[in-house]
């Protein structure tokens, strides 16, 4: 059975310090350092350090993206309580809304520094995976994204005031941040142990991330409580994983058509 310690750490000078924030941020620093280590022995030590001279300003970058999304899908409530928009330090990211935000961005620093875009798409997303399955803990900590009522041995404890009005009488619930940390982790071995092979093809293992954690996704929203939009009964999560395994299909298709043609 699992139960989350506390939200708090620490207090510093009365202002609270969540074990959410520690733990995103050490994921943050995770992902940044294996695109970096991964860039640097696949494709030269030449501009690897461009990646650690950008990375605050994608992360920054990437941290709006994925409030902005999480707050967009839950429209209804911050209309009604938009300061709390600014509360990020008690949860509320989107992941869809980070990569999004983050592909975008990571483009844009690909042209300032002359770096080939694929390349580093491929590291990051990579990284990401590994920083995805450290910062699942975080909701961890903070009693959310948790699935329906369950008697596993794996259960997870949800204090009531946590627990959405129709499951008020129930106590424990699927760990479905911990479904998704184990998913993400294997998602990032299997790219690791792909690096080398598929390296030589520039965006083919970051279409490979987003397919394989699509999948995880649309998985673990089949056991979650709080997906708060859906798009004709499905969850948006769902639906926008669904849109990514097709585009990332796609351009699959498009690297592999490109190869072949200039193989011959």
């Amino acid at each position: 059975m699992f139960q989350s310690p506390a939200e708090v750490a620490f207090n510093i000078f009365g202002f609270p310090v969540y074990f959410y924030g520690i733990i995103l941020a050490f994921a943050i620093l995770v992902g940044v350092y294996s695109a970096y280590f991964l860039y640097k022995k696949f494709y030269g030590n030449d501009k690897a350090s461009c990646i650690i001279d950008f990375s605050p300003y994608i992360i920054i970058i990437g941290i709006i993206g994925a409030r902005l999304y999480y707050c967009l899908v839950n429209y209804s409530y911050y209309t009604v309580h938009p300061f709390e928009i600014f509360y990020v330090r008690q949860g509320g990211l989107s992941i869809h809304g980070m990569i999004i935000i983050g592909i975008l961005t990571l483009f844009a620093f690909s042209k300032i520094y002359k770096m080939s875009f694929l390349k580093l798409i491929d590291v990051f997303l990579c990284g990401t995976a590994l920083g995805q399955s450290i910062g699942r803990w975080g909701n961890f900590f903070n009693s959310e994204a948790f699935g329906t009522p369950t008697n596993l041995p794996w259960k997870l404890f949800i204090p009531i005031s946590h627990r959405p009005p129709q499951y008020i009488n129930f106590e424990y619930f699927h760990p479905t941040f911990l479904y998704e940390s184990i998913l993400d982790l294997i998602i990032f071995i299997v790219l690791l142990f792909l690096f080398k092979r598929l390296s030589k093809y520039p965006g083919m293992l970051a279409c490979l991330y987003l397919i394989m954690y699509s999948f995880a996704r649309i998985f673990v929203e089949h056991f979650r409580v709080d997906s708060v939009l859906n798009i004709q009964g499905f969850p948006v999560a769902q639906v926008m994983s669904l849109g990514i395994i097709f585009a990332a299909s796609i351009f699959m298709i498009i690297i592999a058509y490109k190869d072949n043609s200039n193989q011959h």
